[in-house]
C-alpha cells in the first residue's frame, strides 16, 4: 500500500514538472518575439528589401514594362541610362523594353505630351509603363519595379528622391498599369516648358481615388537610393512663362490628354547601347496655338498677368514647405 502511494506522488511530481517546464517555454519564445521585435500576425506581409526581391520580382512574370523615356539632347545620359537599366532589371527578372520619345520639333519641351506618345507608340505587349526620366539612376537593388495591380507605384517617392521631398510629388520613375493611365486619359498636353505636369497628373489620379503606392522598406535615404546625374548648371530649365501661361496651367485641364495627342512620327529606330535595346523615336508633336500659344514664347508678350493665389481642389501648384534661412 505504502509503495502505491509513493508511485502516484512521483507521477504528481512528474506532471507538476512538465507542467512548469512548459509554462517556462512559452515564456521564453514570447519574450523573443518581443526582445527581437518580431510579430507572428505579420509574419505574411512581405518588406521591399533585397531579401525580397526576387519573390516580388516574380508577381511579373506575367507582365511586361515598357520603359518610357521623354528626352531632349541628353544623349549622354543615354548612354549611361539604357545598359544600366537593362542589367537592373535583368537581376528583377522584369521584361521590360525601352522606349526614348525625342523631341526633334522646334517647339519647347513637353514631357508629358511626350509621354502620352510614348504610351501610343511603345508595344502594346507591354501591360504597364514606367514613366521615367533619363536622368535618374536607382541604386538601391530593393526598388522593384514590379507590376502596379492596386495603383501607381512611386518608384522615386518623396522620401527617397534625393531632391524633392513634398508629399504630392510623383515625378521621376512612376509605374502605371496601362488599364489605369486609360482611365485618367494620361497626361496633360498643355505643360510646354518646365514644371507642373506631374503635379497636374498627381490631382487626375487624385480625383480618381487611386491609391499611389510607395517602396517600402528601403534604408539607403536620399543620398544613396538613386543618382542624379542632371547638371542644372549646363542644362538649364526652361521657365519662361509667357501669354497668360501661368495661371491657365495653374488648375487640373479637362481639354487635353490622351484622346487629344497630335504628333508625327518623324523616325523609328533601334538602337543597341552595349547591349541594350532601345526604340528611339523622333517625334514632332503638334501645338495648338488658340489653346496654349505658350509651347513658343520666342519673341512672345511675357506673362505679366495678376497670379490667381486661390485654391481648390483643382489646383495642381502644390503647397511647398519653406526652407530655412541659414544665418549668415
Amino acid at each position: 500500500m505504502l509503495l502505491k502511494q509513493n508511485q502516484v506522488k512521483l507521477l504528481l511530481c512528474v506532471l507538476v514538472l512538465c507542467f512548469c517546464l512548459s509554462i517556462l517555454s512559452i515564456f521564453y519564445v514570447t519574450s523573443k518575439c518581443v526582445t527581437t521585435e518580431c510579430s507572428c500576425k505579420d509574419d505574411h506581409k512581405l518588406v521591399d528589401t533585397p531579401s525580397n526581391v526576387e519573390h516580388l520580382a516574380s508577381e511579373s512574370v506575367n507582365h511586361k514594362l515598357c520603359i518610357i523615356v521623354p528626352f531632349r539632347d541628353r544623349f549622354e545620359e543615354l548612354l549611361e541610362f539604357a545598359p544600366y537599366i537593362k542589367t537592373f532589371l535583368d537581376k528583377q527578372s522584369v521584361k521590360s523594353e525601352v522606349w526614348v520619345i525625342n523631341q526633334a520639333d522646334k517647339f519647347r519641351f513637353n514631357r508629358a505630351y511626350l509621354i502620352n506618345a510614348g504610351f501610343l507608340e511603345s508595344s502594346s505587349s507591354c501591360d504597364y509603363i514606367a514613366m521615367h526620366d533619363v536622368d535618374l539612376l536607382p541604386q538601391n537593388p530593393a526598388l522593384v519595379y514590379k507590376y502596379p495591380d492596386r495603383g501607381p507605384l512611386h518608384i522615386s517617392s518623396n522620401e527617397l528622391h534625393p531632391k524633392y521631398d513634398y508629399p504630392t510629388f510623383i515625378g521621376g520613375i512612376l509605374l502605371i498599369s496601362r488599364k489605369h493611365y486609360k482611365q485618367l486619359d494620361g497626361m496633360s498636353n498643355k505643360y510646354w516648358g518646365w514644371g507642373l505636369e506631374d503635379d497636374e497628373f498627381f490631382v487626375r489620379m487624385r480625383q480618381a481615388n487611386m491609391v499611389i503606392e510607395k517602396p517600402k522598406g528601403i534604408r539607403s535615404g536620399r543620398s544613396g537610393t538613386f543618382r542624379h546625374v542632371h547638371s542644372s548648371k549646363e542644362r538649364k530649365r526652361d521657365n519662361a512663362k509667357c501669354y497668360n501661361q501661368r495661371n491657365a496651367t495653374r488648375r487640373r485641364d479637362r481639354q487635353t490628354g490622351l484622346s487629344t495627342t497630335f504628333y508625327k512620327v518623324v523616325s523609328k529606330k533601334q538602337l543597341v547601347v552595349d547591349g541594350a535595346a532601345v526604340n528611339f523615336l523622333d517625334i514632332h508633336l503638334e501645338c495648338d496655338k488658340g489653346l496654349t500659344p505658350w509651347c513658343n514664347c520666342t519673341g512672345a508678350p511675357p506673362d505679366k498677368n495678376t497670379p490667381d493665389r486661390t485654391r481648390d481642389e483643382d489646383v495642381v501648384v502644390p503647397l511647398l514647405p519653406k526652407k530655412k534661412k541659414i544665418p549668415v
